[in-house]
């Protein structure tokens, strides 16, 4: 399908606010490999091929597993994740799905919480806020796919 526009050109001013957003998120002290994670994972939830296709490039140019990435979507089934990336992932859906629910059913935040201090779960909450946004600005606009060169890739 065709991008129906462009909108980091569009809006600038939006497209600023969502960058400061991540800024944001990548300065909270969360390690960048659960943050891809859970990037990855809501992004599969919410069918965003362009952030799917950036983040699964960007976990594998910081060293994340074929393996752990092709199984994200069956995380409960598979053994190759920590408590805290499985608490992380558990937090993801509920937050990613709320709408489906109306709630983040208490188990999965008392497990959250074992894992994760008040300040990092706030920013665990905010990181999943930010990709479900930039979830809808790609697939609402239709961003195209396939063009992301991550830049922690080694070059050669």
């Amino acid at each position: 399908m065709p991008q129906r526009l462009d909108y980091k050109t569009a809006s600038p001013e939006a497209f600023k606010a969502m960058l400061h957003t991540e800024m944001q998120v990548h300065h909270s002290g969360l390690e960048e490999s659960l943050l891809e994670l859970v990037k990855s994972r809501a992004s599969q939830i919410n069918g965003c091929a362009w952030c799917l296709d950036m983040h699964s490039k960007d976990a594998r140019a910081r060293g994340e597993s074929e393996q752990r990435l092709y199984l994200l979507p069956v995380w409960r089934d598979a053994h190759c994740y920590s408590e805290r990336e499985r608490a992380a992932l558990a937090w993801t859906e509920a937050v990613t799905c709320i709408a489906d629910s109306h709630d983040v059913a208490d188990d999965v935040y008392a497990n959250a919480r074992r894992h994760f201090d008040e300040k990092a779960l706030v920013d665990l909450t905010l990181a999943i806020i930010a990709i479900n946004g930039w979830n809808r600005m790609n697939v609402a606009f239709r961003t195209t796919v396939g063009d992301y060169v991550s830049p922690h890739a080694k070059a050669g």
